[in-house]
């Protein structure tokens, strides 16, 4: 049996894969990372979203191992991904950021939990944040969950409360949701469902995703034993409008496809009411643009309701139990609890 697991681990090819838009500072400042910690496990790639820096020179000249894919079209992350891993022959996917500084024997963790869990599909390791190594960070922290409503949070991250590592999620974990800026997949199951949703552009695509393989059947692990240190909102900040966006019509799309039959009008229902309230919330900040941007998120739901629920009836919906509290609203905003180990 020992045999059998050893050889296992030596055959699994694992195929690390960083999408790029204009990105050259940064692959600058993290690719020696990947490339220090990762060449003995893993192939790794540059799938460039037809970036207009120098970033195909730079990587040609300075990292002549790394394979360059080039996408002909900047198609966001659900489609620069969808593109570029059709040229990817790989056991498993790991999907990284650009902004990701992985540390040494970060995947020998993953490949064990997958080799240990034939139902994992999906892992993810632990997310720390790059500008102050001690706390967790914003994107996926231990790993993430939802709630009745369909809000994301996560172990270590509630809202905007994030907690110190110290050592209370060293552990492998079934989570909901894994990260999407350091998301591991086998790529016979990404295939097997199409991959990212390239209607999302961008944000909450790996929510999406990750629902679905457990509408089908598989599982989603964290393995709090590998970890990485991600800077996060590079790609679009906080206060940018078109995120807003994109953020509250994506978890529309989310919600319209995954939640189970018999709850899923009256969470969209809810979702629109409190989407309302957000809305409002942002006109009293004197941030109008904001609330514009949920109105155009709403109107694009609609616009595009009944795709949306012709994708949810190619799902066999083996999941049920999505949600792991009521309302993290609730419990976080009136109730005021700021730590995982409090929501429940």
């Amino acid at each position: 049996m020992h045999t059998q697991k050893h050889f296992f681990l030596f055959t699994l090819k694992i195929a690390i894969i960083i999408l790029n838009w204009n990105g050259r500072k940064l692959m600058e400042k993290f690719l020696p990372s990947v490339i220090a910690h990762s060449l003995d496990d893993a192939d790794v790639y540059v799938a460039d979203n037809n970036s207009t820096d120098d970033s195909i020179p730079f990587l040609k000249e300075k990292y002549p191992q790394i394979h360059i894919i080039q996408n002909s079209t900047n198609g966001g992350f659900a489609k620069g991904y969808n593109d570029a891993l059709k040229h990817v022959k790989a056991d498993v996917y790991a999907l990284v950021n650009s902004d990701i500084e992985v540390t040494e024997n970060w995947l020998k963790p993953i490949k064990t939990a997958f080799e240990e869990n034939n139902k994992t599909a999906i892992i993810q390791p632990k997310l720390l944040d790059f500008k102050d190594k001690s706390k967790f960070e914003y994107a996926g922290a231990a790993g993430g969950f939802v709630d009745f409503f369909g809000y994301p949070f996560c172990r270590g991250r509630i809202f905007m409360e994030l907690e110190k590592d110290q050592g209370q999620f060293n552990d492998v974990a079934d989570i909901f949701w894994a990260s999407g800026a350091c998301f591991f997949i086998k790529s016979k199951v990404y295939h097997q469902l199409g991959g990212f949703d390239e209607q999302y552009f961008a944000h909450q695509e790996e929510i999406d995703l990750c629902w679905r393989v457990q509408n089908e059947g598989h599982g989603i692990q964290y393995v709090g034993t590998s970890k990485v240190y991600h800077v996060g909102g590079a790609t679009l900040q906080e206060s940018n409008p078109q995120k807003t966006y994109l953020n509250f019509r994506n978890s529309l799309f989310t919600i319209a496809k995954n939640v189970p039959k018999r709850y899923v009008f009256l969470v969209i229902f809810f979702r629109l009411i409190l989407d309302g309230v957000a809305g409002i919330k942002f006109m009293l900040e004197l941030r109008p643009v904001h609330t514009w941007s949920i109105i155009k998120a709403h109107l694009s739901f609609y616009r595009n309701l009944r795709k949306m629920l012709a994708k949810r009836r190619a799902l066999s919906f083996k999941q049920t139990n999505y949600f792991y509290c009521f309302s993290i609203v609730w419990e976080h905003f009136i109730l005021r609890k700021k730590m995982f180990s409090n929501i429940k």
